[in-house]
Formats: structure tokens, sequence, C-alpha cells
């Protein structure tokens, strides 16, 4: 029995288990998922996105296999127990390419798929939901299974042992990065558990039609809309008292749960509760980069008080995001002083793009490199940083700075592990 096989029949059973899946590619990031999973002994899974990563290079530049060699790197540095994580793959389909009409779209896709599963990763998110080129933007149930069947075939070909494959289906897929762009407090719909069943329906025929059938089983997610969401300004928290229709979706199913999306800056209570609702992947990503920027800019704010300089990296940052637009331009809305505070601020954490930037790293590293190995006096520390953030950063064990960015990785991701 795969893991995910094994943690969804416990999370169908009388357990509500769920894992973190940490979807980022930021190397602090990382270390800081790693290591509390080590500390805790608890599994965590590690996704890249078909945008930040695929044969082309993606924004980060890493293709599949790149990014399997630069997690297992970041993880042997800190020596982490390989057993401890596994490696998804979220939003593989055609996404990335949908401004092409869908045969080439397509055919991208399924290059990605071979590059991804060749590479090892054995989680495989199978989002065929938005349309290419000349089609409505969400395409149909129909359409969107029989593509995901598709790729399902090509996954099952190329992989090198297809009975290692966990599947993850679903046509009600929020966009890959995180924040809706609607207006606040319109309020988030769940998914209709009608709707949810016809989309396993459909997709069970689907893999029948294609000749996949007995990768059924591995299907192991279907992402729905739970209730839960966040814009850059505003987050809607799960409503914990609302009955729980979705899991009849689920009936006569018993292998498969659900996969929650943009589970980012909710209440920590609010993580068990999904997982006792047969949620058993619990996706994060720019509530963790959130925190990242968060630290450096604390950190900042400590140099300025230590050593009378002035804050630098908040105003190189703005520079830095003003001369390249693009990762934040169409995410963002409001008047220049709204658009600068979405801008290092938002929830929706579109400055993230901006650290691999060299200006950046030399900025970060002169950060560092200005506040030294002496740990200033707690007081001090308190004007910037919680105490809790403060306490984690004095267990890790490592060089102070560096250790309050991890700790403070750490509040955000800690719910997570409930």
């Amino acid at each position: 029995m795969s893991f995910f096989a094994d943690l969804n029949a416990r999370n169908r059973g009388s357990e509500p288990v769920a894992i973190p899946s940490v979807c980022s590619a930021q190397p602090d990031v990382l270390r800081a998922s790693l290591l509390l999973a080590q500390e805790l002994q608890r599994p965590v899974l590690i996704e890249a996105t078909s945008n930040q990563v695929n044969q082309f290079g993606g924004y980060t530049g890493m293709q599949p296999a790149d990014f399997i060699r630069f997690v297992n790197d970041i993880a042997q540095q800190a020596d982490i127990d390989p057993a401890l994580f596994h490696f998804g793959g979220d939003h593989l389909g055609p996404q990335a390419w949908r401004s092409e009409p869908a045969d080439r779209a397509m055919a991208k896709a399924e290059d990605l798929m071979h590059a991804y599963v060749q590479a090892g990763f054995t989680k495989i998110h199978l989002d065929c939901s938005e349309g290419c080129a000349g089609e409505p933007a969400q395409v149909d149930d129909q359409t969107s299974a029989t593509r995901a069947a598709h790729l399902a075939a090509v996954c099952e070909a190329a992989a090198p042992d297809p009975e290692r494959l966990s599947y993850v289906i679903g046509t009600e897929v929020p966009p890959p990065g995180g924040a809706r762009t609607d207006e606040e407090g319109q309020g988030i719909t769940p998914t209709d558990p009608a709707h949810a069943r016809k989309t396993l329906d459909t997709h069970l025929a689907a893999f029948k039609a294609a000749g996949v059938a007995q990768a059924w089983p591995r299907v192991i997610g279907l992402v729905v809309q739970p209730g839960l969401e966040f814009s850059a300004t505003h987050i809607d928290h799960f409503d914990r008292s609302a009955s729980d229709h979705l899991s009849q979706a689920l009936s006569g199913v018993p292998h498969i749960c659900f996969e929650a999306h943009s589970t980012d800056y909710q209440h920590p209570e609010v993580y068990p509760d999904l997982a006792a609702r047969h949620f058993s992947v619990l996706k994060v990503g720019p509530a963790l980069t959130f925190a990242y920027r968060q630290a450096l800019y604390s950190l900042d704010h400590l140099r300025a008080l230590l050593l009378k300089d002035g804050t630098n990296l908040m105003k190189q940052m703005e520079q830095v995001m003003l001369d390249q637009p693009g990762y934040w331009q169409k995410h963002y809305a409001g008047t220049p002083v709204e658009l600068r505070l979405q801008r290092h601020f938002g929830y929706a954490d579109r400055i993230r793009y901006y650290w691999p930037d060299a200006k950046v790293q030399q900025a970060v590293a002169a950060l560092f490199s200005a506040l030294g190995p002496k740990r200033p006096p707690a007081p001090v520390l308190e004007q910037c940083f919680d105490t809790q953030v403060i306490s984690r950063a004095e267990a890790l064990g490592e060089d102070w700075a560096k250790a309050l960015v991890l700790a403070q990785v750490h509040q955000a991701l800690r719910p997570y592990f409930f």
C-alpha cells in the first residue's frame, strides 16, 4: 500500500489525519519545513507546480529532476530522514500553456507528465480544468476528465513503477499560486456535493474509456472548495459550524479523500476540522513565504535599531518590483498607496517571486552580514519578533538571525502538524 493510500485509509476510518503540502521553491521555507517534519517525526509533502517547474525550466529555471535534486540537497545538508518527505506535482496539465490551442498545450502537458514521473514525483495532480485558446476559462467536466485520463495514461506508460503513483483529480480547482482576485467580502461557496460526485463519476468513466481503469484505485484525491480562500487583503475563514455535506460525495469510493487548496492563513483549529471532514491533503504556500518576508523585514528593522543606518531591504524590494512588475501587476488593484502596501504585505505574497533576483540575494546577504553573530538583548528582539518565535529560534541552535527566519516559518506551518 502506498503512503497516500494508507493515509486515506486512516482518514476514511476513525482517524482524522492529513498531511501538510508545502508548495514552495524558496530554499529557507523548504529547509524550515523539512526541519519541522524531522522534529515532529511527521511526514510532509513537497510540491512543485507546473508554472514553477517544468520541462522548459518554469519560472524557477528548474526542470522536474532539478527540483528533486534541489530539495534532496537541502534535506541532506540538514540531515533530514528521506522517509519523511514525499514529492508531488501540482497543477500538472495544459495550464501553463493555456494561451495556446488545446492540441499544442496538451502535447506539452504530455511531455510535462513524462518529465515529472521520470524524475520521481509520485503524487500527480491532473489539472485539466482551465480552457486553452478559444475555449471557456473553465472547461466542462467531460472535457477535463477526458484530458486528465489521457494524461494519466501518459504517466502510467512513463513511470518506472506505476504502482507508486497517486493521482489527484477535480474540476473545481483554484488557480495555481494562491489567491482569488474578486472583491472582498463576497464569500466563498463550498463545492456542491452533487457536483463533486458527478466529477468523480465522469473521471471514472473517462479512465475506463482511456484504457487506464487499473489506475483508478490510485486516484487518492479530489480537489473541492471547502469554503475558504484568501485575496490580497482579505481572508475568507472556514466556517467550522457549517454542516459537513461534502463528505456524502465520497460514498462508495473508500480510497479517495479530498484535497484542499489555499488553506493559508486559516485559524489553527480549522486544520483538524478539515481532516475530520475527509480532507487528507492540506496545501499551503503563500503563508509560508509571507512568514519568510515578515522575518526578513523584522530583521531589517532590527538592523535599523542596532546600527542606526535605516531600513534598506524594503526599499530595495520596492525598486525591484517596480522595475519588474509582471509578477504582481495583474494580481493587485487600488490606489498607488494601496498597491505599494499590497506589494509588500498582501496575503497573495506576490513578492515571493522576487527573492531569487540577484540584487535581492545580495541585499539579503548584506542584511545578515550587518547583523553579525552577536545576538541582541531580549527586549530589543521583542520589539520585532513574537516571544514564541524567539523561543523557537533559541531551540533551533543555529545562527540567531537565520534561526529567527526558520522559526517564523515554523510558526506558520506548525498548525498543519496537528
